[in-house]
Formats: C-alpha cells, structure tokens, sequence
C-alpha cells in the first residue's frame, strides 16, 4: 500500500489532498465534515484587506465623532468588542477550527497593497493559525501603473508579512503576470515559504435587459488542471519551497499529474461543493489505486517525476506543445470529417 504522506510549508501532513477555502471551511459543521472526511489540511476561507480597512476606519470615525463635545458624551463611544462582526469573528473562526480538527488550519488573508491591515498577520499567528496563505488577488486594470511596480509591491508585500510573523507563508497567485517564473522566483526570494498555483478570477457578466454588471460564480472543472500542471512542471526545478496546486482537481488522477508535475498538495473546494466533502475519501482512495497500479510507494518518490526537466519532450510543456496540439487537432478533424462523408454517400 502506497505511503500518501508529504510535507507542505514545512508541516507534515497525512496525504496530499487539502481542502481549500471555501464555504466547508468557514464554520463548525463544515470544518467537522471535512476533518470526517480526512482532509490533510484545511484552509480558511479568506479575511479581506478591504474587511479589515474598513473595520478601522468605522472604528476610528466613531472614536473621533464629538471629540469636542460635554466629557459626559464619552459614555457614548461603544466598547470594541461591540464591533466583532469582521477581523475578530475571523480570529474567532481560527481558534473554533484548532479546537475541531487535528490537521493544520491555515487562515488566508487576501490582499494586494500595503497598509496597515498586515499586523492582522500576527495576530492569525496568536489565534493559533499553523500557516498562512497569502492570496495576491488583484486585476491591474490602471493603466497608469506598470507591470513591475505591480510586481514589486507585491512581492515587498509578502516580504513584510514575512517578517512580522513566524509561522509559515504561502503566496496564493494568478497566472496572469508578464513573467510568471521570474515573479516566482522573486516570492522565495522574499520568504515565502511556498506558492499556490492558482486564483481563479471570478468574472463579471451583463445582465441583457438591465445592462447591471452582475458576479458570476463558476465552479472549477477537470480542464482547467491544465494551466497549474503546465507552470508546476515549469517551476519545480527553479524552486525549493513547496507546491500547491489549485484548480481543477476532481479526482485521484488529477491529484496524480500534478504530482508528478511536482506538487507538494494538490487542492480542492469545486469537487466538494459538487460531491459533498466526502469526496475527499473518494480522491484519496484514486491516488492510493493509482499509485499502487504504478509501482510508487510513496508520494516524494513520484513528485516531480514528469517535471520539464525530467519530461522526454521538456519543449512539451511550452511553445512546442501548441504546434503539436494545433497538429493533432486538424489531423483529428480531417479523419472525423472523413468518416462522415463516406457515412453519408
């Protein structure tokens, strides 16, 4: 039987398969199942910067209103703890979850630009928090700022978070920088101790009647494994911080080929949304068949072992892989549209 332990930001975890945020992990019921179904870790859902800016400014207008007026009016300034219904009920959430589960917790703080809102880093660390996912989730849609300043704020913002805490950060990414490789490079540069390959971007639609522009919420599905497997294979060799692969990730096989690519974890929240938490029983039991079907004991042994640099064809996951995709296709449409003529003479 195959050893499904791995190491993830330094924490030793059972198998590779980690619930990522999600609605499961954001209250007691949902942490109890997911801990039932034997996530190896268990990521919060995330605490915004705009959540806790905003938590600031309300409570530094209400300590300023009437500074001037009668001592009497000091009654009136409420007591902080009145005001719980952001950061705190998050801390409060960190602390509920390390009490059910036995698996490391890790609380997400979702951000892009500097300001004050980062000592709420330390104090994910006090409520107990095993690590923190930093999510870097940003459109850069102001033409007046270029891809380099974008970059570097945000790679001095994980620099920051970094030194203000002492458990273990992982930077939460998108796909969508100039120069992906360069960019995370530039994270291990600045501390982290792992990247999570990737954010999806929630994209707006239009309504047809109104003109609104409304959210829209798509749940991932296996196709889109794609995109992570590619840049894990990539960047496996450039990096000594650990891997976890995101999106797409709906089955034992899923969490195989990004494995090998050379993930540490592979994460889901998609597939549990759809088949219900005990889906992870189901993931785990596929990588555990598929491995022992392949003759890999342990989950080190198979990590990174189709990497670009170890791949027979490295161009494969780069330039090369387009020209022989487009091939295959017009190939595979020519012997389809073939067949129905023939069908049809």
């Amino acid at each position: 039987m195959a050893d499904l332990t791995t190491n993830y930001l330094g924490l030793h975890l059972r198998t590779p398969i980690v619930a990522s945020a999600g609605p499961f992990s954001g209250d007691a019921d949902g942490l109890r199942r997911l801990r039932d179904s034997g996530a190896a870790a268990i990521v919060l859902p995330s605490l915004f910067q705009e959540q806790i800016e905003h938590d600031t400014t309300e409570i530094d207008r209400l300590y300023t209103l009437n500074t001037n007026s009668f001592d009497e009016a000091t009654s009136f300034f409420p007591e902080l703890d009145d005001y719980n219904t952001g950061p705190d009920t998050y801390l409060d959430l960190i602390e509920t979850a390390k009490e059910l589960v036995d698996v490391p917790v890790l609380a997400s703080l979702n951000g892009t630009s500097l300001g004050g809102w980062q000592r709420y880093a330390r104090l994910i660390e006090d409520a107990g928090a095993d690590a923190i996912e930093l999510n870097l989730y940003a459109v850069a849609a102001d033409p007046e700022r270029d891809a380099a300043s974008i970059e570097e704020e945000q790679r001095t913002l994980v620099e920051m978070v970094v030194r203000d805490v002492s458990i273990p950060v992982a930077v939460k990414i998108s796909p969508y920088y100039s120069s992906l490789a360069s960019f995370v490079l530039a994270l291990q540069d600045a501390g982290a101790s792992g990247v999570v390959m990737f954010n999806r971007f929630y994209a707006p639609d239009l309504d047809l009647e109104t003109l609104d522009v409304l959210p829209r919420i798509h749940l991932s599905t296996a196709a889109e494994l794609t995109l992570p497997l590619r840049w894990i294979g990539i960047t496996r060799e450039l990096l000594h911080i650990s891997i976890g692969a995101s999106t797409g990730v709906h089955g034992g096989h899923d969490s195989a080929k990004l494995l090998l690519a050379g993930a540490d974890v592979t994460m889901t929240t998609s597939s549990l949304l759809i088949h219900g938490p005990g889906h992870l029983t189901t993931i785990e039991r596929e990588l555990e068949e598929w491995m022992d079907a392949h003759a890999y004991h342990t989950v080190a042994e198979m990590r990174g072992a189709a990497r670009r640099e170890s791949a027979a064809d490295p161009s494969a996951y780069e330039r090369a892989n387009y020209i022989g995709n487009l091939t295959k296709f017009a190939s595979g449409f020519r012997s389809a549209a073939t067949v129905s003529l023939q069908h049809y003479r």
